[in-house]
């Protein structure tokens, strides 16, 4: 049995959630909610983070597969299931499968992370990788269930799945009973419209406020258009919410249930993912951090207490690695600069000696000295500089002037 659009005009309602949540129990751990100082600080109200980055599978997707696999017909089960992911769903489907002992197959990009792969295979999975981006996956999945009559199952376009993943708001309401505003990212929707249905049944006057990566959102058009608008490249380092297509059932709800969808920059994102390691010790992939990248952007704009829901923490460590040092610059603590200095003994030491002075640590020196830019007597060398902010940024830059030195960016 392929993926159809057969039951899919079924609306998801708060006996669906709470169906879930039983069937979840025992399955999908009841994640922490961590109150953090420095976003109550700035927020002017009680911040809560909600931890599904500390999820079994590292992220909330756990929820909705199991349930939409739990809910198969015996002969569905015996046929098998297939997905198509870049991550977060294909380690949900695996393991919500091998719970529930039915074979599964995930088709992953061939430029998927190892440890993604490697934990997808790990938690039962028979991983095949097939095309360069997401959008080949997926027809090849789709055609694998075709011909195999495995039951497709969708990362967020099925209401079992958003019933699942709801269990996240009435767990929200339970820790935080008193909770104003729900701050989460969104992708295809699913998630952000399971906590709005769970939610809103039960505590209308709560907020409910989606959060899409820039270079990714869909959501913004797609309401205006008043259906769902695909994006023709969608493009964000947050690739749990680089989603093109808002999926139709939670495009509904979400339309009709979340308040608002706001958009974040590149850099506010890593801003956030820095944050939440340095200041909450959580790791936190992209997507997870892009409720805090909005109460960073325009933290005086959001009614307290705030949940903001930290949705995954399957971040690949080469990635984490650019992504710091992104966050690191965007918030003027990484500074990197090219120079030129004279070629001749001890020039780079007298460079070197003139940043301790203004207590910039040298992260890397990269030093040019054949090169048809230069004249015979000159060296080129580029820095990358760990800094305390953009006022030492300034500070560092006029040392640089004033000793000499043309600063060439």
């Amino acid at each position: 049995m392929s993926y159809s659009t057969a039951g899919l005009s079924r609306t998801v309602t708060l006996d669906d959630v709470r169906g879930a949540q039983k069937m979840l129990s025992g399955v999908a751990r009841t994640t922490a909610m961590e109150g953090s100082r420095h976003l109550s600080q700035l927020v002017g109200a009680p911040v809560h983070l909600k931890c599904e980055n500390l999820q079994r599978t590292g992220s909330f997707k756990l929820r909705g597969a199991y349930v939409r696999i739990a809910g198969l017909l015996p002969e569905e089960r015996a046929a098998g299931v297939v997905a198509a992911s870049a991550g977060n769903h294909a380690q949900g489907v695996a393991l919500a499968s091998s719970l529930l002992g039915v074979t599964s197959t995930v088709f992953m990009p061939k430029g998927a992370p190892l440890p993604k792969i490697s934990a997808t295979q790990e938690y039962g999975a028979e991983v095949r990788l097939h095309g360069q981006v997401v959008d080949e996956t997926l027809a090849a999945a789709q055609e694998y269930a075709r011909q195999t009559g495995a039951v497709f199952i969708h990362p967020f376009d099925h209401p079992d799945v958003i019933a699942g993943q709801g269990t996240v708001g009435l767990e929200i309401l339970e820790q935080c009973p008193e909770v104003r505003t729900i701050v989460v990212g969104v992708g295809g929707g699913g998630l952000a419209a399971g906590i709005a249905v769970a939610v809103k049944e039960l505590r209308p006057e709560v907020r409910v406020v989606g959060v899409q990566a820039e270079g990714a959102a869909a959501y913004p058009p797609s309401l205006a258009a008043g259906r769902p608008v695909a994006l023709a490249h969608p493009a964000t380092m947050a690739d749990g919410i680089r989603v093109g297509r808002p999926g139709d059932v939670p495009f509904r709800i979400v339309g009709d249930l979340v308040d608002e969808v706001r958009t974040v920059t590149e850099d506010q994102l890593s801003a956030a993912l820095l944050l939440c390691l340095e200041r909450a010790k959580l790791v936190v992939e992209p997507a997870g951090a892009s409720p805090v990248a909005a109460l960073l952007a325009e933290p005086g704009s959001f009614e307290g207490p705030v949940v903001a829901v930290l949705s995954g923490g399957n971040v690949d460590p080469v990635l984490m690695q650019g992504v710091l040092r992104h966050g690191m610059a965007a918030q003027g603590r990484y500074l990197a600069v090219r120079l030129r200095l004279p070629d001749r003994p001890g020039a780079l030491a007298t460079l070197l000696g003139a940043l301790s002075v203004v207590d910039a640590n040298v992260l890397d020196v990269s030093h040019v000295r054949t090169d048809p830019r230069l004249g015979l007597t000159e060296a080129e060398v580029e820095l990358h500089l760990e800094t305390k902010g953009p006022e030492h940024c300034v500070e560092v830059g006029r040392a640089l002037r004033d000793a000499g030195y043309t600063v060439m960016g």
